[in-house]
């Protein structure tokens, strides 16, 4: 029977005799065969344990302490994923053999120098404290992928919001540009118009671009990874163009459930300083083939991963594990959300206003949708975040504009 184990290292395969065996004779094989020794191993089935930054940290993960556990008694079998936390240092196995022509007997271009040097580790820590996600915004995102789309395409939106002084990244809403979304590939139709709009929007509103969302489909075999090589590819291109330390990559999946349905799962990562650099200096192979395994990233040159020299690396390398929270942030999210399915109409503007006709109209238009739909209609344009500021401040909004949305609605 065959485990696969997942560390800082990135994902390794054990072998066991079956699921009968304890967690004690496995963590024999783990230090047998990953040269890892006994008491400097934690073992979990909640990847959580890869975060834990004390030996506190890891007294809360206690459904693999029991070394008398059998693994049946955890639903582990064939193929089943574990994390793995230990101390100290180790020697990935595998590394490479030394020999004199290798080392002696050829002349080393600077490439080849440089390529020696370039070394991929795990990076253990990320550059923001956590993710919190406004609810209303990750929940109107989930619905739309699941029950319009079910997951049989991709779909990908910016997340705006801030970075506290902690380092938490705070999502407030989603900007959805025009898209086409496949089963395995995800292609922004990126419209420099819109997106300056929905800058100055966002900025009105007190906000920036913070990080990108997207979601992968139930026809992509992702059992063995958390991003595609295509996906690694896209979310460090757009973490490279934002120039931002704190920016988050989320990816939206659904996966099977223990009761036999399927659950929602959100998780958030950042893309490691190492991706970023190779993606700048073009490390990365962009051309992807029929044949090509998609948890592994192809580079141009040699790299040394754990001792060897390769040309290709676990896509999990490249990740950095990003905690997830929820917040009520103070934005709405009811009015129809741009660049779907259906396009939002003046009809739209009318029910939303009669909708919240018994609140003060500044919290009537606190929606970003709903200002991105006003900058894009007739008669507003530029004035959106002037009305965006007034939305921040939660300040009453001039009764000229009032009058001129107003006005607009009821010609619907």
């Amino acid at each position: 029977m065959l485990l696969r184990i997942r560390s800082r290292d990135g994902l390794e395969r054990i072998q066991v005799d079956g699921p009968h065996i304890s967690i004690s004779q496995l963590k024999t094989l783990i230090e047998s065969q990953l040269q890892i020794p006994i008491q400097n191993q934690t073992l979990s089935t909640d990847q959580n344990l890869l975060l834990a930054k004390t030996p506190v940290d890891l007294l809360r993960f206690t459904d693999m302490a029991d070394p008398a556990t059998p693994l049946s008694a955890l639903n582990l079998s064939h193929g089943s994923i574990m994390f793995l936390y230990y101390h100290g240092e180790r020697t990935v196995r595998g590394g490479p053999a030394v020999s004199p022509a290798g080392s002696f007997g050829r002349k080393m271009t600077m490439d080849d120098l440089i390529a020696k040097q370039t070394r991929i580790t795990r990076q253990e820590s990320p550059h923001c404290d956590s993710v919190s996600f406004d609810r209303d915004s990750a929940n109107a995102f989930q619905r739309y992928v699941n029950e319009t789309l079910a997951f049989a395409s991709k779909r990908g939106g910016f997340m705006y919001g801030n970075v506290t002084e902690e380092g938490r990244v705070e999502v407030d809403f989603i900007y959805e540009p025009p898209q086409q979304g496949m089963e395995d590939d995800l292609i922004l139709l990126r419209d420099p118009e819109e997106e300056k709009l929905v800058d100055a929007i966002a900025a009105g509103l007190g906000r920036k671009r913070v990080g990108f969302i997207f979601t992968q489909t139930i026809m992509q075999d992702k059992k063995d990874y958390n991003f595609s090589n295509k996906e690694v590819l896209q979310a460090a291109e757009l973490h490279a163009e934002s120039g931002l330390k704190e920016w988050v990559t989320v990816v939206v999946k659904l996966e099977a459930s223990e009761d036999g349905g399927a659950d929602v799962h959100f998780e958030a990562f950042q893309m490691s300083d190492m991706c970023v650099k190779l993606l700048k200096e073009g490390w990365f192979v962009t051309e992807f083939g029929e044949n090509d395994d998609p948890k592994l990233s192809k580079m141009k040159k040699d790299v040394v991963v754990g001792g060897k020299d390769v040309k290709e690396v676990d896509n999990d390398f490249f990740l950095v594990v990003v905690k997830i929270f929820d917040h009520q942030g103070p934005l709405s999210t009811t009015f129809p959300i741009e660049n779907r399915n259906t396009h939002a109409a003046m009809t739209a503007l009318k029910s939303h206003l009669d909708r919240t006709k018994s609140l003060p109209f500044v919290k009537r238009i606190s929606d970003f949708h709903l200002l991105l739909f006003l900058a894009q209609s007739h008669g507003l344009g530029s004035d959106v975040p002037a009305l965006a500021e007034c939305v921040d401040s939660q300040t009453a909004v001039p009764e000229g504009y009032q009058l001129l949305i107003e006005s607009m609605a009821s010609t619907s």
